[in-house]
């Protein structure tokens, strides 16, 4: 039984390590998954597994950027470690807005906005805002394009846009990538500050998430410690294998196709429940 249930989570942790990075939505994925393929266990642990597991794609972000992340790096001349501490300043004004917004109303967005109907629409929406972004961006010029240039006006306003994320189905990486790029950010500038700005986002859903989980008198076992442990090194490892291709791919081409691809899994996801 817990092989079988290790295997399981495997997969979790693919699409999970796949879909975390790509603006295509992980929750959309990860319901039309569960409904496949479902995990035995409870649906608190379930809650849990699907937000912990991040900690694995997170994991990915500081090995591959830890050079550039790192303001204690003794190869960094005082500018240059001064400049990483300004990133991370950069980081945690565009993270606070989310970071109110999921403390005050988690349970709330949680019970009103978590189902299928509210994962298909957004898929579809922003699917549509993407492409539409793609074209009306074609021949304007790009004012930023280094995560390093980055203002911090810039930074709360790419914030607010992750707070959409809240609503399911929006995806995090979709809704700052998109916000920034409305704001003037070249595609690689735009991927690699929502990477960041996904360490203490997701840090602190887990967190949160972990604190209820206990708070409200449940308890992990082995088994359970084990699915969270093999998701986590799964997330983390496929992770490294989609940034990496992530950012290779956003020098060399826009984000209109990963529009498209959220309009058909929203359609999908649409069909699918109706029809079931």
């Amino acid at each position: 039984m817990l092989i079988w249930e290790l295997i399981k989570t495997v997969l979790f942790g693919i699409v999970e390590g796949i879909t975390e990075w790509l603006p295509i939505s992980s929750t959309g994925h990860m319901i039309l998954l569960d409904e496949l393929l479902s995990l035995n266990v409870s649906p608190a642990f379930m809650e849990l597994f699907e937000v912990v597991i991040q900690l694995g794609a997170i994991l990915a972000v500081i090995v591959l950027f830890f050079g550039k992340l790192n303001p204690f790096a003794p190869s960094k001349t005082r500018e240059e470690k001064a400049g990483t501490w300004k990133l991370w300043l950069r980081v945690i004004v565009a993270v606070l807005p989310s970071a109110v917004i999921g403390l005050l109303l988690d349970d709330w967005l949680d019970a009103h906005f978590y189902n299928y109907v509210t994962v298909a629409i957004t898929l579809i929406l922003y699917g549509i805002a993407f492409i539409i972004l793609e074209k009306c961006r074609k021949d304007r010029a790009v004012r930023v394009d280094r995560v390093e240039d980055i203002t911090y006006r810039d930074a709360l306003m790419i914030g607010g846009f992750q707070v959409l994320a809240v609503i399911p189905g929006t995806s995090r990486s979709g809704s700052t990538i998109l916000g920034a790029m409305l704001f003037g950010l070249s595609r690689t500038a735009a991927a690699e500050f929502s990477f960041y700005l996904a360490i203490p986002t997701m840090a602190g859903a887990s967190l949160l998430k972990g604190v209820k989980f206990f708070l409200e008198g449940n308890t992990l076992g082995g088994e359970e410690w084990a699915i969270l442990g093999v998701g986590c090194l799964v997330a983390f490892l496929t992770s490294l294998l989609v940034i990496r291709y992530l950012m290779d791919y956003v020098r060399r081409h826009s984000f209109s196709a990963f529009g498209v691809y959220r309009i058909i899994l929203g359609a999908l996801v649409l069909g699918y429940f109706l029809l079931k």
